[in-house]
């Protein structure tokens, strides 16, 4: 299989389980709100009966936005004016290349996630293997026989991570980039640079990030209970198919374009109405957001699956959900006696 052919399998595959991208978007939202009913709290708390509260319920103020930053502790200091439209996602983009550590409230909440999404990826990861549909006992059985291997390939992830972040970025960017970059006077030069030092670190993340993928798809399609021996399979696949690599890139382009469009979009703080259209092209960005992050998990299994002549069978059983106990004792009744005239 081509990677667009692959692509254009996995777009099916998401568009024949819309339930999967509405779930995934109705769990950010529950997993979100107790942060946003917190943070509602503390702002209230600061502004009180205010005058700066009036002139906030029409709009945004931003000398209050900057008294508030300097004041804030805790997940108060994620309240910033990049929060608002596009600003986020280039908050969070810096964030990785920069190595800016989390908000510890942020970061409880991000670790309760994904321990979340280790459990369902392998449902959602099955559900696209087999290519009907489950049923919830189905997906939730496949999310269970998944779960404890994931989180087991999820601490490899977070040690390999963990190795990027904590050393590998500082070698780049805390060695590295000043020693190239002590005896140049031109700032083009020197931009240049630290461009191609977030290059190298991102073929890093991103070589790591789908090795972790298709030892996940290699868990679920072919049963596989060792972590380790999932790892070692799933680098060896994208060692052997390149291609891989150019459907990630895919994907990514994909990505790009939405984030293009939420930035063309999505308005500024100004006035009730542009707030509140501002929210829901927001929550609409989410929801696409998460459409592209079931697309890669998607792609990447049909490609698996037609590179390894896989596209047929998963190795896991069909879970069956049992008739009731009338129903089995009528079907295992013995037949009565024949009593002959």
């Amino acid at each position: 299989m081509s990677v667009l052919g692959a692509w254009r399998d996995g777009t099916r595959r998401v568009h024949a389980a819309p339930l999967l991208l509405l779930g995934m978007y109705a769990l950010t939202l529950f997993v979100a709100l107790p942060l946003s009913i917190a943070l509602r709290g503390m702002i209230e708390a600061q502004l009180g009966d205010s005058l700066a509260a009036e002139t906030i319920a029409s709009g945004a103020n931003l000398d209050w936005w900057q008294e508030f930053s300097a004041q804030a502790h805790g997940l108060a200091t994620t309240f910033v004016p990049s929060l608002v439209g596009f600003g986020a996602v280039l908050e969070n983009i810096n964030g990785i290349l920069e190595n800016v550590p989390m908000a510890a409230t942020i970061a409880g909440v991000t670790a309760a996630w994904m321990v979340i999404w280790s459990f369902l990826s392998g449902g959602v990861i099955d559900r696209y293997a087999r290519q009907r549909p489950t049923r919830a006992y189905g997906f939730f059985a496949a999310c269970g026989t998944h779960f404890w291997r994931f989180l087991r390939v999820g601490v490899l992830a977070w040690i390999v991570y963990w190795v990027l972040f904590a050393h590998v970025h500082g070698w780049i960017f805390d060695g590295f980039y000043p020693w190239i970059t002590s005896d140049m006077t031109v700032e083009r030069t020197a931009a240049l640079v630290r461009l191609g030092c977030y290059a190298v670190f991102g073929v890093l993340l991103i070589a790591s990030n789908i090795v972790f993928d298709y030892a996940r798809v290699r868990i679920v399609v072919e049963d596989r209970h060792s972590a380790i021996g999932a790892l070692v399979a799933g680098a060896r696949f994208v060692r052997r198919h390149p291609a891989t690599f150019r459907l990630y890139a895919l994907n990514a382009i994909v990505f790009l374009v939405l984030a293009i469009a939420y930035a063309m979009l999505s308005p500024g703080p100004r006035g009730t109405a542009m707030i509140w259209l501002a929210i829901l092209i927001g929550q609409l960005y989410i929801l696409l957001r998460h459409y592209v992050k079931l697309l890669f998990y998607a792609s990447q299994t049909a490609f698996f699956q037609a590179g390894l002549a896989h596209a047929s069978y998963t190795a896991a059983p069909v879970v069956v959900w049992p008739d009731s106990p009338a129903a089995e004792s009528i079907a295992n009744a013995s037949p009565e006696p024949r009593i002959e005239a």
